[in-house]
């Protein structure tokens, strides 16, 4: 293991830095959802799925969500987020404001890293056809199979890609860094809402997390080669 460490250290001493991350990154990140997947197929998961949603549930009725009806209802807006519509919206207004901005190539960027998404979400959900949590009852409508968390994983490939396109096109560090920091607490939100409504298992929203880290890794990767080959625009002042 050291010895592998140290090649990979010193062919990444001859990369530049962000790309060596990238890549790391995105070769962890597959490892671990491989890992999470198997998993969930050999069923070794369940005793920790079954314990985090019960977290989230009275003890005397896992009828009933923490918080009461309040919280739950502030809970499935936040779900919202990570749902169809709204990704839509705030895809197609990102398109519209890097089209208005004049950065067209940005716009078609962001536009493929969201349909990609949405793809490769329905692909594993029907590939792993894992049936929707049991243990406790659902506090909103869901379909189609459980694993991967198909709002975990389109909310990390869609706020992600979006925060880190625009991260990009600004110069000033405390603005990449609050874009940034916004795009993941948003994706949080979505993911751990989804294990409170009960439609899904804490490993469903950790495999979306993750396959969505990786995705808007590689997008956030092309648009730096792209934007280096002068095909996608370059930062602006602010």
């Amino acid at each position: 293991m050291r010895e592998l460490i140290r090649r990979a250290w010193e062919v990444g001493a001859g990369m530049d830095r962000v790309v060596f991350l990238s890549i790391i990154a995105v070769v962890g990140g597959g490892w671990l959802f491989l890992a999470i997947a198997d998993e969930v197929v050999e069923g070794e998961s369940a005793r920790f799925d079954e314990a985090v949603l019960l977290m989230f549930r009275n003890p005397e009725n896992p009828e009933d969500a923490i918080g009461g009806p309040e919280i739950e209802e502030l809970i499935r807006d936040l779900t919202a987020l990570g749902g169809v519509a709204i990704i839509s919206l705030v895809t197609i207004s990102a398109v519209v404001f890097l089209i208005m901005d004049r950065k067209g190539h940005a716009a078609v960027l962001v536009l493929l890293a969201t349909v990609g998404g949405q793809l490769i979400s329905s692909g594993l959900k029907a590939y792993y056809d894992r049936p929707r949590p049991e243990i406790v009852p659902h506090l909103m409508h869901a379909a189609r199979g459980s694993f991967p968390s198909g709002h975990s994983l389109l909310a990390a490939v869609t706020y992600l890609t979006i925060g880190a396109l625009l991260a990009q096109m600004v110069t000033q560090r405390r603005l990449k860094v609050f874009i940034l920091g916004v795009a993941v607490i948003i994706t949080m939100m979505v993911g751990v809402s989804r294990i409170y409504l009960g439609v899904h298992y804490p490993t469903d929203v950790l495999a979306g997390w993750t396959l969505g880290f990786i995705w808007a890794t590689l997008c956030a990767q092309v648009a730096q080669w792209l934007r280096q080959r002068g095909m996608v625009e370059q930062a602006i002042d602010a």
